[in-house]
């Protein structure tokens, strides 16, 4: 997967679909015509990323700028991902996401994008080979999760915890299975993890094991090195040849 030339920023206003479709009941028509297009962009979404190899998914906050130490922490954790076999996804934007693709890419990785149309923030980053655009965040959130063997987690705001806790989620109820999550940077990480600990496991409200999924590391190293013991070692990944499903033009391929 190659880009064709840089990729141009979003200038059309924000898609209102989202929020006219929760804001309650609607006509019978308009919430038949939103199924549809919910459907569109899964379709959208499953044929651009059907033919992805391994992937792992980049979590981080899109207002961190290039040269602050978190944005040079991802954009390591990108670069070796990719040099471990990894196709390197984020949500597609600037700031930890940017970073995380730009270090994939910078060593030939495969560099990937779940884009959202916003108001104020997201523009595609110009470090990706393939994005696809979405207008519903749950979506995005299905595509993130789905192709991948493992998580990192780095320094966010509200829209990266909620994409942590929901991997998390689907882990503890087993609707995934128990794939890796890294939290990078233990510093911004330590009052959450004591929150955790003092409050929702002295009450009852998770369990101790369900803190012990998350791996907690300052180092890209070894946080690379245990995703990829987990992929190849629990989930059976290898990267010798492989045959590939063939792409198909009437599947929209």
């Amino acid at each position: 997967m190659t880009q064709q030339g840089p990729l141009e920023p979003i200038t059309e206003p924000p898609d209102q679909s989202e929020r006219k479709f929760l804001q309650g009941p609607d006509s019978r028509g308009f919430e038949f015509v939103g199924v549809l297009r919910i459907a569109w962009e899964f379709i959208r979404g499953f044929r651009t990323f059907h033919f992805l190899g391994p992937c792992v998914t980049v979590f981080g906050s899109a207002r961190v700028k290039e040269g602050e130490p978190e944005y040079e922490l991802a954009r390591e954790v990108g670069r070796r991902l990719a040099e471990a076999g990894f196709t390197v996804m984020t949500g597609g934007g600037p700031g930890l996401m940017e970073a995380a693709n730009r270090g994939a890419q910078e060593v030939g990785g495969i560099s990937i994008g779940c884009n959202i149309r916003l108001p104020h923030e997201e523009q595609p980053n110009p470090y990706l080979d393939r994005f696809v655009l979405f207008n519903y965040f749950f979506i995005r959130k299905v595509m993130l999760v789905k192709y991948s063997y493992g998580f990192v987690v780095l320094p966010g705001g509200f829209g990266t915890l909620d994409e942590a806790f929901e991997t998390m989620t689907l882990i503890q109820t087993g609707k995934i299975r128990d794939f890796p999550v890294v939290l990078m940077s233990t510093g911004f990480w330590d009052d959450l993890l004591n929150f955790l600990r003092t409050r929702l496991v002295a009450t009852g409200k998770i369990d101790e094991a369900d803190l012990q999924r998350f791996q907690v590391t300052d180092s890209p190293e070894e946080a690379v090195a245990h995703l990829n013991q987990a992929a190849t070692g629990r989930f059976g990944l290898t990267y010798g040849p492989r045959r590939r499903p063939r792409r198909r033009r009437w599947l929209l391929e």
